[in-house]
């Protein structure tokens, strides 16, 4: 399993938990439960140090050798994320009741469902919102000392923390999410609600591929126009780390297919060698869209009605928590997971929202690697035609 990416494990899962709650006997299936409840334990302890070390370090590391041109690269990615979550949410409040059959949704929510065998006192070192004001503090401490030649030995900690939070991640969240997956599905599937919620996983998908795709092209149009380049040029330069990006699901990977399609754009070496790889860690308007539209579907699925300010708060520190965290396939679900109960999805249904987001994931990294060049066309612009002036 450790040789094929995520997205065909969590495909595996899903077929294989629902295989397992159809036909294997309760007491088979109670044990795949009891070990995704005990994962989902292990979850919630790391969830408020993911939170400390990659919003601490993501704000520590961005602003080392703050310039305008870096301020205006990070406001631009944070605009566009932040947009593209209010339209995913704007499209998918509107249409999901009306493509996502309601009866099906109260099936899926009023479904008996089994629970684990025994369980673990684990509890987190300390709770999100203390975890949040802490990496604030934390990071912005560090950006305040650095320019004074201090905090130099505070930022390694925190840069090694980081590294430490992410092997974490890579070795042992990531690797066993698709069990956990196949737990959350194996319960749905003795429940009798699997069929419902695998047609929903189907709209969802059609719903969010049509949004990335739309998403990016309007990018590249609007920055072609200010950059004065065509916009069908910027695109058909752009497949091949479209495709690269679907097949890594990593921003990080595919940064030098990324360097190779704004070289072919034009855009000047500084800038590209700068822009490309800051927003390929800042810039998540793929998977922003993707995460909007699965919690949409998943508080639909719970029987309550979104509203745009509702969703607003979880949007906005989504675009703060995701940076940094996007390095490993599925790091942006994780990013989310710990603002998940601001919008009234509880750890019940956690499972079934990383399921929805990593069949999902190489698209949206794919959508966000296209911003990122996106973006660059429209910072090489302004580089050349008032920034270099000014200078």
């Amino acid at each position: 399993m450790k040789k094929i990416g995520l997205f065909p494990r969590v495909i595996v899962g899903i077929i294989l938990g629902i295989l397992v709650g159809l036909f294997l006997p309760k007491p088979i299936v109670r044990i795949f439960v009891t070990i995704s409840s005990i994962f989902k334990l292990f979850l919630n302890f790391i969830i408020p140090l993911m939170i400390v070390s990659f919003i601490g370090y993501g704000i520590a590391s961005l602003t080392k050798g703050a310039s305008k041109l870096i301020g205006v690269t990070v406001l631009i990615s944070y605009a566009s994320t932040i947009l593209a979550g209010s339209i995913a949410f704007l499209v998918a409040s509107n249409l999901f009741p009306i493509l996502l059959n309601i009866t099906q949704l109260g099936e899926v929510k009023t479904a008996s469902e089994l629970s684990s065998y025994f369980t673990i006192p684990l509890e987190p070192l300390f709770d999100v919102t203390s975890a949040v004001v802490f990496a604030f503090i934390l990071g912005i401490g560090i950006t305040m000392l650095r320019p004074k030649g201090q905090g130099a030995e505070l930022f390694a900690i925190v840069k090694d923390f980081e590294e430490v939070i992410q092997a974490i991640l890579q070795k042992i969240i990531i690797p066993i999410l698709p069990i956990h997956i196949l737990g959350t599905f194996a319960n749905l599937a003795h429940a009798g609600s699997i069929q419902n919620i695998l047609v929903i996983f189907g709209k969802v998908f059609v719903v969010v591929i049509i949004l990335h795709l739309l998403y990016i092209t309007a990018l590249f149009i609007i920055s072609g126009i200010i950059g004065r380049k065509s916009p069908f040029m910027l695109i058909k330069n752009q497949i091949p780390a479209y495709f690269t990006a679907v097949g890594t699901q990593s921003s990080a990977a595919t940064i030098p297919v990324s360097l190779m399609s704004a070289e072919k754009n034009g855009i000047s070496k500084q800038i590209r060698n700068f822009v490309i790889p800051l927003c390929a860690t800042i810039h998540l308007a793929g998977s922003m869209i993707t995460i909007t539209c699965c919690s949409t579907a998943v508080i639909l699925i719970l029987g309550q009605t979104p509203t745009y300010l509702s969703i607003l708060p979880f949007i906005f520190m989504l675009g703060i928590a995701m940076v940094a965290a996007p390095g490993a396939p599925g790091g942006a679900i994780m990013s989310a997971v710990p603002f998940l109960p601001m919008i009234g999805i509880g750890e019940e249904l956690q499972g079934l929202m990383i399921a929805l987001y990593l069949t999902q994931d190489s698209f949206g990294t794919a959508a966000n690697v296209s911003g990122d060049n996106a973006i660059a066309v429209f910072v090489d612009w302004l580089y050349k035609t008032k920034i270099k002036k000014e200078a």
